[in-house]
């Protein structure tokens, strides 16, 4: 309980540190309103528990200890961590991906992969509060292979090629980098040369088509066999879908 407590207090201080108003009290409006800090920490509460909604509800209820830290009596309906991580904007969240990423220790050396979420994987109650209107999510990640602190994230609902999209993703993070391991789905010179022209060493398989990229693939293997963990990182992320 005293681990969980600690980490309670992280999320909330860096909740607080934030937000404009961090003396706000956490439900100024009682069940039916939570001041934002009290959300964002209890957002990233859940996803350090890595715990369904559900499952995260029923798990503080249970923790009065932890709920003090937040200055709650109960914990919030699973359907407000729904809503809430809907209404954050992508851009606020990366940044806290940022700062719980340092906070757990971020190595620097990094894995990117991407996984499809299909719509029936998740609850009902969630897609229909999220309003779905697509059948599957492609995802990216950016993972910490060492730490899995997950540092970045990048979603999309249409056909994109994954060199492109890690091109983003790299260059959102590129000052952080110094290892960038990535499949053949990512093999694209131009991000090879944007990794080196950064001082980030590019880790990215190729397409076996020649002898010397299968000379290539071989000479990385002893370097590249850390980037399983970004699949770690999936299967985690698959499992806390509520």
């Amino acid at each position: 309980m005293a681990s969980l407590r600690r980490l309670a207090r992280m999320c909330r201080d860096l909740a607080k540190q934030h937000v404009d108003d961090p003396d706000v009290p956490a439900a100024p409006d009682g069940a039916d309103g939570y001041a934002k800090w009290t959300q964002i920490a209890l957002i990233l509460f859940r996803v350090e528990l890595e715990k369904s909604l559900r499952e995260t509800e029923d798990y503080l209820n249970e923790m009065p200890g932890v709920l003090a830290v937040f200055d709650l009596d109960e914990a919030p309906h699973y359907s407000s961590f729904c809503r809430w991580e809907q209404e954050y904007q992508m851009r606020e969240l990366r940044r806290l991906l940022r700062a719980s990423a340092e906070q757990a220790g971020w190595s620097g050396e990094a894995a990117i992969d991407a996984s499809g979420f299909q719509r029936d994987q998740t609850s009902y109650h969630y897609r229909d509060r999220a309003n779905y209107s697509f059948q599957s999510m492609k995802t990216t990640i950016l993972i910490d292979v060492n730490s899995l602190a997950i540092k970045d994230v990048h979603f999309t609902t249409q056909k994109a090629w994954d060199g492109h999209i890690g091109m983003q993703v790299f260059r959102r993070n590129a000052e952080d980098l110094r290892v960038l391991s990535a499949d053949a789905n990512y093999s694209w010179s131009d991000l090879r040369e944007e990794c080196r022209s950064e001082s980030t060493r590019p880790l990215i398989k190729h397409r076996e088509q020649t002898p010397l990229q299968k000379a290539h693939n071989a000479r990385m293997n002893d370097d590249y066999n850390q980037r399983w963990m970004s699949e770690t990182g999936f299967s985690q992320l698959k499992q806390d879908d509520g």
